[in-house]
């Protein structure tokens, strides 16, 4: 640790520091626009100088000089450093009033009013007039894609968003033409940007140069309610924050969690708030004569109930959803089971995944941030790029970093960092379990070797043996030491979780999800907003859930639900994280919170569930499952559950890993009802087809 004295006040810092850091360690706010923690230093807005005693005699720029660079004392007493000079005071305003030559006047048309650091940095620092007359330069927007719109008058050059494209999202696809007074930031030939992480720089950019394109003159940010909550479009539960205007969710903006998202969100977290409002179900309906006509609550529970009594329970099942949350998940267990009814599974995609052999077997055990610590890292059957893009920043943050072999085992896919593609399916992965492919040295030579299993590979041909297999390969490769488990799953569902640690998989003798869904299985089947598995003919099918999607259509009744936003609910993450999704806004018409409506329809079938209130319920579901009720902790598995895995064996099978979203815009009932989303996935369609041509 360096002493250095800030402002009068002592304190210790490491010596790797910057004055910046330091000053803000010692309780001194220091203004930047270019600087930010999570991004290389750029040093060009001069905005954070300060005065160093001893130093040059001028104002130095605080985040482009290290502690260790300051000189001591005369008689080695610790480095003066000062923020509140005249001589920084004055400094700062000059750099305000340089700013501020070419900046135009959009405040009260810009959507960054009210949220701009421009703006609250000018009211400190900013003076009264300027001493320069000439012309405002004038600058032509830019096409960078359907999510960001670009003002590039008022751009400063901060180049924050040139350095996360190129250093965090790993698609180096903006940057800088031009010299002095003709700089511009641009995208080559003014193309759309790729990146899964695009929208991030809305948040970077400190003036209104980029701002979100759907989101543009809809709402001023004082209108808004803002609620904390946390992502449902992939399993990595990053923290968001919802704001809404009234009934109606008008963005989604990311929240700092460092041990998940750390500030980062994907496009399709920020972006899909238009297909919260779009073909919505809002009232019941029940299909006569082939056709689907609106209904009461009562008509629409009376119909379900009477075929449920009726139904022998043998031949009734539930396949749960992938953005269920946890409370009705169990509430639709407790209900079940209640009944008698075994054929209940939430693995829509027919992973591979039980419960019986421990959470180990199922969560990813090292944790999101321990990912930075891991040597070699080997992904099987996954593209986290699309399943988890947070996760694949993550990944490449430690690649940058160095030291760390990334092999692939599926689809040759482009992840933005070097990963070496190994092999496409069993046959490789054999090769790794035995020790005679060259990757499983570098995975036993290193440290903390990591095996993330993608819930495509456990969806496959042999799932269950796949499985087998990576735990027997990272159990052969030392991954599960002391201190460290390097067995990780990732999931693509936000719901498989918690699904899984309450135990919905098929009792003994039940049918899976994809058996449920095949020709003449059941007389009655409940889908708990499952859009993604298609149900063949011959049940009568209860659709619970939002939107007008493929459950909807094949659906005999339906019962509206809650999105996300529009309820409270636990969700637990791909690390086994219990999460809080709080409420934001109202279920649109008649929508009823998902527990609610299985509370309604158990009175009727004569199994009343013992709770009236979500508190109550939650009560019951703590006594039953203590590990929920520890918000944003996780459980942590057991490492002898993937030695057990290890040893269960089985044919993998000989079909290649495939990923398990085929289309990252597209993936689950609210996105396809986006049109930011489907543009965007058109817009990847199209790309796709110009490079095969």
């Amino acid at each position: 640790m360096t002493k250095i004295i800030v402002d009068g006040a002592e304190v210790d810092v490491p010596a790797e520091y910057t004055i910046l850091q330091a000053c803000e360690a010692a309780g001194a706010e220091i203004p930047r626009f270019c600087f930010h923690e999570r991004l290389s230093i750029a040093g060009n807005c001069r905005m954070c100088l300060v005065e160093v005693k001893g130093g040059p005699p001028k104002p130095v720029a605080s985040c482009a000089m290290g502690v260790r660079d300051l000189r001591p004392g005369p008689n080695g007493e610790p480095p003066v450093v000062s923020t509140r000079s005249p001589m920084v005071r004055k400094a700062r305003e000059g750099v305000m009033e340089f700013l501020l030559i070419n900046h135009p006047l959009d405040c009260p048309i810009c959507d960054q009013g009210g949220e701009c650091d421009l703006q609250d940095q000018s009211m400190a620092y900013g003076v009264s007039g300027s001493r320069f007359f000439e012309n405002k330069r004038a600058v032509e927007d830019k096409y960078i894609g359907p999510l960001v719109k670009t003002q590039m008058n008022r751009c400063i050059h901060c180049t924050r968003c040139v350095r996360f494209v190129a250093e965090v999202a790993g698609s180096p696809e903006i940057g800088a033409i031009g010299r002095g007074e003709d700089m511009e930031i641009t995208t080559y030939l003014e193309t759309a940007m790729t990146s899964e992480l695009q929208g991030n720089v809305i948040d970077l950019c400190p003036v209104g140069a980029l701002t979100s394109k759907p989101y543009a003159f809809k709402a001023r940010p004082w209108e808004l309610s803002k609620t904390e909550s946390v992502d449902v479009m992939d399993a990595l539960g990053s923290a968001i924050r919802v704001d809404a205007r009234g009934r109606e969710v008008m963005r989604i903006l990311p929240r700092v969690n460092d041990d998940v998202n750390e500030e980062w969100i994907s496009d399709k977290t920020r972006f899909v708030w238009d297909g919260l409002g779009a073909q919505r179900l809002d009232r019941p309906y029940v299909r006569d004569n082939g056709r689907l006509r609106p209904a009461s609550w009562g008509e629409a529970l009376g119909v379900v109930a009477a075929r449920l009594r009726a139904a022998d329970k043998g031949r009734v099942g539930a396949i749960v959803g992938d953005l269920a949350a946890v409370e009705e998940m169990f509430a639709l267990k407790d209900l079940f089971d209640r009944l008698g009814v075994r054929n209940l599974d939430a693995r829509q995609d027919g992973a591979a995944f039980d419960p019986a052999q421990g959470r180990a077997s199922y969560i990813f055990n090292p944790t999101i941030a321990g990912v930075e610590q891991a040597d070699a890292i080997l992904l099987i059957g996954t593209n986290p790029r699309h399943e988890a893009p947070v996760l694949n920043a993550r990944i490449r943050k430690r690649w940058r970093r160095g030291g760390v072999r990334v092999g692939l085992l599926g689809e040759r896919v482009d992840l933005t960092y070097g990963a070496e593609h190994l092999g496409a399916g069993p046959d490789t992965l054999t090769e790794l379990v035995e020790g005679k492919h060259s990757f499983a040295k570098a995975l036993a030579d290193a440290e903390r070797p990591l095996i993330i299993v993608g819930a495509g590979a456990a969806a496959g041909e042999g799932g269950a043996a796949v499985l087998s297999a990576a735990a027997k390969l990272a159990k052969n490769a030392g991954a599960l030491a002391a201190g460290w488990n390097g067995f990780a799953v990732l999931h693509a569902a936000a719901s498989r979780v918690g699904a899984l640690d309450l135990g919905l998989v098929p009792g003994e003798s039940g049918l899976t999800a994809r058996q449920m869904a095949g020709a003449g299985a059941l007389d009655l089947l409940f889908l708990l907003g499952a859009d993604e598995i298609d149900v063949e003919p011959g049940a009568f099918v209860v659709y619970v859930g939002t939107h007008g999607d493929r459950g909807a259509h094949r659906a005999d009744v339906i019962l509206p639900g809650a999105a996300y936003t529009e309820k409270s609910g636990l969700y637990v993450n791909t690390e086994g994280r219990v999460q809080l999704a709080n409420r934001a806004a109202f279920a649109p018409g008649e929508g009823r919170e998902d527990w609610a409506i299985l509370r309604a329809l158990s009175e009727q079938v004569g199994a009343r569930l013992p709770y009236d209130t979500l508190a109550q319920l939650r009560a019951a579901l703590f006594a039953t499952h203590p590990h929920m009720a520890a918000l944003n902790q996780i459980s942590a598995g057991d490492a002898s559950d993937v030695e057990r895995l290890a040893s269960a064996g089985g044919p993998l099978g000989g079909e290649p890993f495939r990923s398990a979203v085929p289309d990252f815009y597209l993936s689950n009932p609210i996105a396809r009802a986006s049109a930011v989303m489907a543009e965007m996935s058109a817009l990847r369609a199209a790309r796709f087809a110009e490079a095969a041509e």
